[in-house]
């Protein structure tokens, strides 16, 4: 009798599913995993790297160059609900026959040499990507950029997003610290713009790379993500995409460029499910500085009825709570050091509780995981978006 393995089955051996927890710095496990595969090198290949935004920029910058009539690959992480959200050929998740033609070659691989979840994710992207023959291949970094698996293979772009304090324990605790360790996503690249930075941050890139093109938000387009932060978003993408069209390297006239950045939408930025009288927003913010980020836009919005924050073990909001007790009546809060299946079955806990009634604006944040779980909770009740 022939037993299956599901996609999950094989990936679950290799740790957690966040580059984070299971980050492994260096490029020696990426350079022998890729070593046995035969890759393509396509046309273009772009990183995008920083701490918040990068989703979104890369997002955008995908719809940009499939406006453009080029084939995309798009690879980002963490996923909300399946892995394969996280690779991406010309909008679509890759399918699991695909995934599972490849996954019993690289995982054994990945079993000798000691390579994470994440650098096996990278692999199968790079992989998959080269089968499907794309265009432009956009890579979203994991953690930092310097020793990031995505930084093992050249790229000709590379977009950095605003640097601000996150995963501290692996890239130091101040910003010159983490932009030391994010100005690699540069290295190699003809092509290097980044979204306008702290001072501390910019001396780091002008100090370690010369011609760093710094972009402005584009504050006359209106993104169909909703968040005045997106505009910055846009405004990176958009550089990308006028960066290449002045090259010759794609054909895209600005006025289709915008249209395509401001139509480009993905979940968990500021996602809005109505649930009968009820309406939630679900954000993966997951740091400070994603919080004040959202700030302006949700002091627009306020109050809510309840603001719910639930971080799994390796965050924490808690000094982003202050930013948020005057926009709602109710401010509730996951405890932390919160292990990531005790983060899903809080936060369900929570709306299960704090939810009852017809009615109510309601805000739910913290990361991905606070996400799928909100949005799980939401679409076994009917929620529509």
């Amino acid at each position: 009798m022939r037993h299956t393995r599901s996609v999950d089955d094989w990936l679950e051996g290799l740790g957690a599913p966040a580059a984070d927890r299971d980050y492994k710095p260096g490029h020696a496990r990426m350079q022998a995993l890729l070593a046995g595969m035969r890759l393509r090198r396509p046309a273009l290949r772009i990183r995008i790297a920083g701490t918040n935004g990068k989703g979104s920029t890369a997002a955008m910058l995908a719809a940009g160059l499939a406006a453009a009539d080029l084939s995309v690959g798009l690879y980002t992480s963490p996923h909300i609900h399946r892995f394969n959200e996280r690779i991406r050929v010309d909008g679509c998740p890759v399918d699991d026959t695909v995934l599972l033609s490849l996954l019993p070659s690289i995982v054994e691989q990945a079993g000798l040499i000691g390579a994470s979840y994440f650098e096996v994710a990278t692999a199968l992207a790079l992989q998959c990507f080269s089968d499907a023959g794309v265009d432009v291949e956009i890579l979203e970094a994991g953690v930092g950029a310097r020793l990031d698996a995505t930084t093992a293979v050249p790229a000709d772009m590379a977009l950095l997003t605003p640097v601000a304090l996150d995963h501290q324990s692996w890239l130091g605790d101040t910003l010159t610290a983490i932009a030391d360790e994010k100005v690699h996503v540069f290295d190699g690249c003809r092509w290097c713009l980044s979204a306008v930075q702290a001072a501390e941050v910019r001396a780091v890139v002008d100090g370690k790379t010369e011609g760093v093109a710094y972009t402005a938000a584009a504050l006359h387009l209106h993104p169909c993500m909703p968040g005045a932060h997106q505009q910055l978003n846009a405004g990176l993408a958009l550089a990308g995409l006028d960066t290449l069209s002045r090259a010759g390297s794609i054909f895209l006239t600005r006025p289709d460029a915008e249209q395509a950045v401001c139509a480009a939408r993905i979940d968990g930025r500021l996602q809005e499910v109505h649930l009968g009288g009820q309406v939630f927003w679900l954000d993966a913010a997951h740091n400070r500085h994603a919080a004040e980020a959202l700030q302006p836009t949700l002091s627009g919005m306020a109050p809510f009825d309840a603001i719910f924050v639930f971080t799994r073990e390796d965050r924490d909001l808690s000094d982003a709570l202050p930013l948020l007790r005057s926009l709602t009546h109710r401010l509730i809060s996951g405890r932390p050091a919160c292990a990531a299946d005790v983060c899903y079955t809080s936060v369900v806990e929570a709306l299960e509780k704090e939810t009852d009634r017809d009615g109510g604006r309601f805000l739910v944040l913290g990361s991905f995981i606070t996400v799928a779980a909100a949005s799980d909770w939401l679409a076994a009740r009917g929620g529509l978006l």
